[in-house]
């Protein structure tokens, strides 16, 4: 399965910004007897939705390749790099014509899918006598030349354009925050152009308290760092905090016992900490902000332990991290929320300084 996890390494990444506002990921697992951990072999972990419109696809092609001894025996050896770089393509050559086959009939469904879209848009654009066959150009995770057949050419444009899609997938959830605070200040001042000055006034001052009272919380300890860990050891857990091991730590926690802590298991690191200062209930706190923040904090944790940059952190990288002065001596996040607004409403302030 390392193979797997190595090409949907990225594919853990909800879409959380904006539209649909996620609820924090759960780690509600209470493991109070650690001596002998064992992974449940029987237990499927579904890979999450990767955000990519051609998730599905993408997804059906690794099931069915999983499913030939020699490809999949060749994928576990393999590393990142060359599953990125598209030198495993060409053992596609000889895979089982049964697993031919079925590929085959993915890429003819996928591709009709694609056409059913491009036909829906041209449709409601009232748009006539335009080449489906060219409009497939656009979709770079498949020959559009050879609907019939998946090739090696298939698998490796298929690799490549998710590896690129997804790892700008964080810059462009940053961005689409950026673009939601914007518009979030944007509609507030418009309202405040609405009000007399006496009602503009209470609206500010409400404002500000509000501002206040959701800065004023406990404290935050600095993600990744020894604290931090700890109090997930000792509240989510159910442990006790001297008995506190870094490498049991890490087998609690992976969660799908593949031997690496991915993003999305990292992710689920902060939810006790985010917790301290973002309650849906409040009006308050922002849970698109509350999301921000939770991938900030896992790119931080990522650029200090990950030291091979596959986005996959090792028990041993993580044990070298837990060595380091940092993870003992590490600050404390005192105004969390800041963090987020600050590295964006400066350059809100610039745009409507303009206005």
């Amino acid at each position: 399965m390392r193979w797997r996890t190595l090409l949907l390494q990225y594919c853990f990444l909800l879409i959380t910004c904006l539209l649909t506002a996620l609820e924090a990921v759960p780690i509600d697992i209470d493991k109070t007897k650690v001596q002998n951990i064992h992974p449940v072999e029987s237990a499927k972990i579904e890979p999450p939705d990767t955000g990519l419109y051609y998730d599905e696809y993408l997804k059906q092609v690794i099931d069915v390749l999983e499913t030939d001894k020699h490809f999949r025996e060749k994928l576990q050896k393999a590393d990142i790099e060359e599953i990125k770089s598209g030198r495993l393509s060409k053992e596609l050559d000889l895979v089982s014509h049964h697993v031919r086959t079925k590929l085959d009939e993915l890429k003819r469904q996928e591709v009709g899918r694609l056409r059913m879209l491009i036909k829906a848009k041209l449709d409601s654009l009232q748009d006539i006598g335009m080449d489906h066959q060219a409009l497939l150009k656009q979709f770079d995770h498949l020959n559009h030349l050879n609907p019939d057949k998946f090739e090696s050419t298939d698998l490796d444009m298929l690799i490549k354009a998710a590896t690129s899609d997804l790892e700008h997938y964080d810059k462009t959830r940053h961005e689409e925050f950026k673009k939601y605070e914007m518009m979030k200040e944007h509609e507030r001042r418009e309202y405040l152009k609405t009000l007399n000055e006496e009602k503009r006034k209470e609206e500010e001052s409400k404002f500000e308290e509000m501002k206040k009272k959701h800065e004023n919380h406990p404290k935050v300890n600095h993600p990744g760092s020894k604290d931090q860990l700890k109090e997930v050891w000792e509240e989510t857990d159910g442990l006790d905090p001297n008995d506190f091991d870094p490498k049991t730590f890490f087998k609690l926690h992976d969660v799908n016992s593949d031997g690496f802590l991915d993003e999305q298991e990292l992710e689920a690191l902060f939810t006790k900490e985010l917790e301290k200062v973002y309650d849906p209930k409040n009006e308050e706190d922002d849970m698109v902000e509350m999301e921000e923040e939770r991938l900030r904090m896992r790119e931080h944790v990522m650029n200090e332990v990950d030291t091979n940059k596959d986005r996959l952190v090792t028990l041993e990288e993580f044990l070298k991290a837990t060595e380091k002065k940092e993870f003992l001596d590490s600050p404390s996040c005192l105004n969390l929320p800041k963090c987020v607004r600050h590295c964006v409403l400066g350059q809100i302030s610039q745009v409507f300084f303009f206005f």
